[in-house]
């Protein structure tokens, strides 16, 4: 199964989005995308009318947010994957359908207190969970270990599944979620903060031997 490094992406206007793509330029194919309402979590991130530069990239949007229907219904054109917080998911079945009739992919993300099995009814209906190891809402949160068992128990429920870990993914620890059973790895302050963003995804993709 292809792993793959995924840098993602936090700003409050445009001209800081852009200033990240400046720095991200040719280092990565998918970002993510954090979108954040400062009411599911504690903290604002593209939510404002923003630009992306399509041509370039494949955008997932990790929707942190209270109501991702709505979001959805208006900016689902801007990106190839949505991954709504589950928790926040007024109805997973219609959610599914809405962005499969749009030809997009989606996932649905776990915060760290939520169980795997609230989700095992559409494991085939997806394409990928999205794992947070980390307390949701900004860059640079503390790792839970502890939520790896939710990885190695959905690897054994869907060998084939797409799993993406979110939250302190650096060169400490992107062996250990790797071992777990994850393949998309989610990286943002490791990689945004740093001076040589391809050096950092490098050293990522060395740890666990990937192209």
């Amino acid at each position: 199964m292809k792993k793959v490094i995924i840098p993602s992406v936090i700003a409050k206007t445009q001209r800081e989005l852009d200033d990240i793509f400046a720095k991200i330029k040719n280092t990565a194919r998918l970002l993510q995308l954090d979108i954040m309402d400062n009411i599911f979590v504690p903290n604002t991130s593209l939510d404002f009318d923003f630009w992306l530069p399509q041509s370039e990239y494949q955008f997932e949007a990790h929707l942190m947010i209270e109501s991702p229907e709505k979001w959805i219904e208006k900016n689902w054109e801007r990106v190839d994957t949505v991954i709504p917080h589950y928790e926040a998911v007024k109805n997973p079945e219609r959610i599914i359908e809405s962005l499969r009739s749009k030809k997009r992919k989606i996932g649905f993300a776990l915060n760290p207190e939520t169980d795997v099995d609230q989700i095992k009814d559409y494991l085939d209906e997806i394409d990928q969970v999205l794992i947070m190891t980390v307390h949701p809402g900004f860059y640079g949160s503390k790792f839970l270990s502890e939520t790896l068992s939710k990885v190695r128990k959905l690897r054994e429920l869907k060998p084939e599944l797409d799993i993406e870990v979110d939250g302190g993914i650096n060169a400490e620890t992107i062996e250990e979620v790797a071992e777990a059973g994850a393949n998309m790895f989610v990286s943002g302050s490791y990689l945004i903060n740093s001076e040589n963003i391809q050096e950092r995804i490098d050293i990522l993709r060395n740890k666990i031997k990937t192209d």
